[in-house]
């Protein structure tokens, strides 16, 4: 498997008929003053050998510490972005409290080559969107995941 191939949850809710998505925003000090266009659906490298789903599930959890309930998982498009790799979705109903996301961490030396290293969280953040704001928000390629969702669920 190459690593240049992730998986993720869109998960979304409807709040008086109005379709919001969860989206998560990069940690780290190279992320934390960008915002249009940095925003992304919890997803990350999928392992050697591993189901895609399964990939996805996990990264969901890891990047924000909740577990998802749903059985329904709505197979997206993948899309390939800028920089090359290709990103897996699923779409999942659901609700949690984005305030309350735990991520995962990660040890980064900072300033690169500068011999001082720090925990670093995947993700800082998560907030639910409208479709419109998310579309702003989210990585460009990944506009197409929620496009998608939305067709499917205006069927």
């Amino acid at each position: 498997m190459e690593n240049n191939q992730s998986a993720g949850i869109l998960l979304y809710r409807i709040d008086n008929d109005r379709v919001e998505v969860l989206l998560v925003h990069p940690g780290g000090p190279y992320h934390v003053k960008k915002d249009l266009g940095n925003w992304t659906i919890p997803k990350g490298l999928i392992d050697e050998n591993e189901d895609h789903v399964v990939a996805a599930k996990r990264e969901f959890f890891e990047e924000t510490g909740h577990q998802l309930t749903t059985t329904q998982f709505i197979e997206l498009h993948p899309v390939r972005q800028k920089a090359g790799k290709t990103v897996y979705a699923w779409a999942a109903e659901g609700d949690l409290d984005a305030s309350r996301i735990t991520s995962n961490v990660f040890k980064m030396e900072y300033p690169y080559k500068s011999g001082k290293w720090m925990d670093v969280p995947e993700i800082d953040k998560a907030e639910w969107f409208d479709v419109e704001t998310a579309k702003k928000k989210i990585n460009a390629a990944q506009v197409a995941f929620i496009d998608e969702l939305v067709d499917i669920l205006d069927r």
